[in-house]
């Protein structure tokens, strides 16, 4: 083990600000490099000791990699109380979030969703789906709502103007945003290989099963597990099955003039069903792991984002679920409002959101292939 000389400085006296993040996540890593301890127990912490100097792209480049799994802290020397105070998950969520926030487009509403994310995501979707019940009760003149399903509250046209704009918008912001992250990382042109590597780490889920394989001590300090692996990986699959139902049913109406409803052994219907209750399921456990998490290993400035992202989630798969068992019930206009509120939520605030974070790790794990292949 190499000799330790660091100025000692307290961790609790810096400013919780992008400088005062970036300054002591340098301290702290540069205390881990000399270490080397933790090599074993991070799958990412190679990463870390690879370094010799700790640059600001190269730190948010670390930060971005992290999975905040946490097993360096609770295998670490140097945590409190001793005098170094390492708590690198802490001060890495906090470069995290801080390059979320900088580069997003406007900047001020990606800070608004991560202090108060759980408030304003409720309310957001109670005032979108307000607004959608309001305009199933224009005349039929205005909304023209004459179809069959949802096209019976709400016009097809009506659908078209109101969800391409909103889904299309924030995607263009979410390519902004990860643009300027690839800038200031340093990435370079990209090559196959990179792509399916990085493609391939990403779709496993491998970086959240610990140094060890055996998981990370995420919810538990003494007890390895996979379940916050397996959770994302629930989550990740049922949003892609749920987007690919939306894609096969847009297909099938303006390829094939096959138009909604549609029936259960339809591609659109079986999809979308499996996508949702894999949704449901994964955001459900990730929001009671994240509620048994110590929160003094994450950025507690951003817990109500955090959790209002998972809100959103469970929202939009748990209203689809429920339109398809209450076809049949009164309050189907009310509920069917609901769900589209909750679908239109969560594309206006998805480059606010936690969202983003997915496109940000494929580009951290992008941008290590390059590293490793650079070396």
């Amino acid at each position: 083990m190499q000799n330790i000389n660091v100025v000692n400085i307290d961790p609790n006296e810096y400013k919780n600000t992008a400088d005062g993040a970036m300054n002591e996540a340098r301290r702290q890593l540069e205390v881990c490099n000399a270490c080397r301890y933790c090599e074993s127990f991070c799958s990412v912490f190679p990463a870390v000791n690879r370094e010799r100097a700790f640059s600001e792209a190269t730190i948010t480049q670390l930060a971005n990699l992290c999975h905040n799994c946490r097993g360096c802290h609770y295998a670490c020397q140097y945590t409190a109380p001793h005098d170094f105070g390492i708590n690198i998950p802490k001060v890495l969520a906090e470069v995290r979030q801080n390059s979320w926030q900088e580069n997003a487009t406007p900047g001020f509403m990606a800070r608004a969703f991560h202090r108060s994310g759980a408030a304003l995501s409720v309310a957001v979707v109670v005032g979108f789906a307000v607004l959608l019940w309001l305009i199933n009760q224009l005349p039929q003149s205005l909304n023209s709502g004459t179809g069959e399903g949802f096209y019976a509250f709400l016009s097809h046209n009506a659908m078209i103007t109101i969800f391409i704009p909103a889904f299309l918008l924030p995607i263009l912001a979410i390519a902004i945003s990860v643009r300027r992250y690839w800038r200031n990382v340093g990435g370079t042109a990209l090559q196959l290989s990179d792509i399916k590597a990085a493609l391939a780490s990403a779709g496993k889920m491998r970086n959240l099963a610990g140094g060890s394989g055996e998981g990370c001590n995420f919810e538990d300090e003494d007890r390895f597990s996979n379940a916050r692996r397996w959770y994302h990986q629930a989550t990740m699959s049922g949003f892609l099955l749920c987007f690919a139902a939306t894609s096969a049913g847009t297909l099938m109406h303006y390829l094939f003039d096959m138009q909604a409803p549609y029936s259960l052994f339809t591609l659109p219907k079986m999809v979308g069903l499996s996508g949702g209750i894999l949704l449901c399921i994964g955001t459900l456990g990730l929001g009671y792991l994240k509620l048994q998490a110590d929160p003094d290993l994450a950025d507690r400035r951003v817990w109500g984002g955090e959790m209002g992202f998972i809100i959103l989630l469970f929202l939009v798969s748990s209203t689809g679920l429920a339109l398809y068992l209450l076809a049949a019930s009164p309050w189907l206009a009310e509920l069917l409002a609901l769900h589209l509120g909750s679908v239109l939520a969560f594309f206006v605030l998805m480059p606010f959101s936690k969202m983003v974070h997915g496109f940000y790790r494929l580009a951290a794990l992008l941008r290590e292939q390059q590293l490793q292949q650079s070396r």
